[in-house]
């Protein structure tokens, strides 16, 4: 799509919101509902696009986007009613008679670029909340999933206008277009490198946004847990979508005590729910494309590989990888890894693993399997990063009650729910002040002792 072409449907968004047509809250819901029905109607093509571009089955498809998509739009639909009123506020003594309150608003013209890990997840959930907050959206799909971009660009004509919502598919050429337009928001999710520059055009226009990247999320064993189940778990979040996951457990922290039980029970647990034979499973997806699959590639160290291991170029499939004896040395342990390779790092201090925490970058998640309630405490307490579980992985992102977001380094800004509502809000402080009284002590000369002995009472 041209420039040109970006600019006028940005010129019409603009005027469409403008003429007030996406503020009555009633309106929102109504889209809701046909947002919400209209992916009901394509579940079968979404499954398939998914499959297309991931290799997703579709169970996976339904459990990890589908059905976590009309989650948060059924709860937006019961909830957007009470998100858009005022909240009343406590009002200071000196502004008598007044009443206080706080009154979301729609930041107005958003835009909204996401990621191909999970293409229809983190496009249409932020889409849905950008909605039931009031806003018009561009949505930028990535061009890594082309089959999930043109169904995502079906649902959203057949719903709405182009001056409401509007798809715009492409590339980088895209990419830089939309990001020279001045959006009254912008929500972006992807790496690091391309947050940056996401973040510099914003900040030409002093644009809000909030920015979804990765990390190495760390995921600390020690020997309280339940190794078993740990192991089941880790597997479970590690290899899910090939690890393409920004929640996955990027590397594990092993207490040197328990190492061997916990390789031992991994192994186990990726033999039981992927096969002998991982390559051959139906419903073990695949590497985006050949980029990808080549640079996953070059993080493995085949003197360090305990398992698995093997790939298929034809296919851009990588089996579940283990790797013992890392250190910070090794190329795995230098960028976030974004695939099937499970690096096991060891240490013998509870108290070093976490300063040694606390001096890296902070990550998007963080997990510990533990029984020990102190230490627990200590981690969830001391370490920042941007969420996590206790005894699991990845799960803390499917549910619209909590916000989901980075810090630092792995972002800026949650959504989901109530604070995805929040996110494409802007909340209007505003005091109502009554007609009927009007103290004079604020106003000049201020000669009064009487005055200003009052004024004391009022303040303190």
């Amino acid at each position: 799509m041209t420039a040109e072409k970006i600019r006028d449907i940005l010129e019409k968004q603009r005027g469409y919101y403008l003429s007030g047509a996406t503020i009555p809250v009633s309106f929102r819901i109504e889209q809701l509902k046909k947002l919400h029905t209209a992916v009901k109607k394509y579940e079968k093509e979404i499954a398939e696009a998914l499959s297309e571009d991931l290799g997703k089955s579709r169970y996976e498809s339904f459990m990890c986007e589908i059905g976590l998509v009309l989650s948060e739009i059924s709860y937006l639909i019961h909830h957007t009613k009470s998100f858009s009123k005022r909240k009343t506020v406590y009002t200071p003594l000196a502004q008598f008679p007044s009443h206080s309150f706080k009154q979301p608003v729609p930041y107005g013209n958003t835009l909204i670029m996401s990621p191909w890990n999970y293409p229809f997840l983190l496009t249409v959930e932020p889409l849905s909340d950008a909605i039931a907050a009031g806003n018009t959206a561009i949505v930028k799909p990535s061009a890594y999933s082309p089959a999930t971009s043109e169904i995502i660009e079906k649902i959203i004509s057949e719903c709405f206008s182009p001056e409401y919502v509007a798809v715009v598919n492409g590339g980088r050429a895209e990419n830089s277009a939309l990001l020279k337009q001045k959006f009254d928001f912008v929500f972006f999710t992807g790496s690091q490198a391309v947050g940056k520059e996401v973040l510099r055009h914003t900040a030409e226009h002093l644009t809000p946004a909030v920015l979804e990247l990765g990390g190495k999320s760390p995921c600390i064993v020690d020997k309280s847990a339940d190794i078993r189940l740990a192991a089941k778990r880790i597997v479970f979040g590690k290899f899910l979508n090939c690890g393409q996951t920004c929640v996955a457990p990027d590397y594990i922290l092993c207490e040197s005590c328990v190492k061997d039980e916990l390789l031992g029970q991994i192994i186990k647990q990726i033999r039981i729910q992927y096969g002998e034979n991982p390559l051959e499973n139906r419903d073990y997806g695949r590497i985006i494309n050949e980029k990808h699959f080549a640079r996953l590639c070059g993080l493995m160290d085949s003197n360090k590989v305990v398992f698995g291991g093997e790939t298929d170029a034809k296919t851009l499939k990588i089996a579940p990888t283990v790797m013992d004896g890392v250190t910070d040395a090794d190329a795995v342990m230098g960028e976030e890894i974004f695939g099937p390779i499970m690096p096991i790092v060891t240490f013998d201090s509870c108290e070093g693993i976490l300063s040694e925490l606390k001096g890296k970058a902070k990550p998007l998640a963080l997990y510990i399997f533990s029984k020990d309630k102190k230490r627990i405490k200590r981690v969830t307490t001391e370490l920042s990063y941007g969420g996590g579980c206790i005894n699991d992985v990845v799960i803390h992102l499917a549910t619209s009650e909590m916000g989901f977001g980075g810090v630092g380094e792995s972002g800026m800004g949650s959504y989901h729910g109530k604070d995805g509502f929040n996110a494409f809000s802007h909340y209007k402080s505003v005091v109502d002040k009554k007609l009927w009284l009007d103290l004079p002590m604020r106003y000049q000369p201020y000669k009064s002792k009487f005055y200003e002995g009052l004024l004391h009472v009022f303040l303190k």
